[in-house]
């Protein structure tokens, strides 16, 4: 999903769980939800947290400092959010995914393509 630079990712957070699917080890059709969502603080809204659990997800979203704590936040999982945030960091390091040049959204969208297809080789 490719959401407009300046808009925060939440709002797409409904359309990205209605078309993901989660690849099982081995054959067999995919899974259409996963069973835990690691997000950052930015997801930590009732919001996003009563969608996740309408779905059956439970979320791994550390608490903002003006919420209650969540009593079943596991911090492991949450570490595991760092592999994406690395891969991330790497994408950008590509100036033209970075600072987003690309006006039109298939143009980005194959420059991300491309950057991670460098970065995979």
């Amino acid at each position: 999903m490719l959401t407009a630079g300046e808009r925060h990712e939440q709002i797409a957070l409904e359309d990205l769980l209605d078309g993901g699917a989660v690849r099982r080890p081995g054959r067999g059709r995919p899974r259409l939800r996963p069973r835990r969502l690691a997000g950052d603080k930015g997801y930590s809204s009732p919001t996003a947290r009563r969608r996740l659990r309408r779905r059956r997800i439970s979320p791994v979203i550390p608490t903002r400092r003006n919420e209650r704590s969540q009593p079943g936040f596991d911090r492991e999982a949450y570490r595991e959010r760092n592999k994406v945030e690395r891969l991330i960091n790497r994408l950008k390091q590509f100036r033209r995914v970075a600072t987003r040049y690309e006006k039109r959204a298939t143009n980005y969208l194959a420059m991300v393509t491309l950057a991670m297809i460098m970065l995979w080789l």
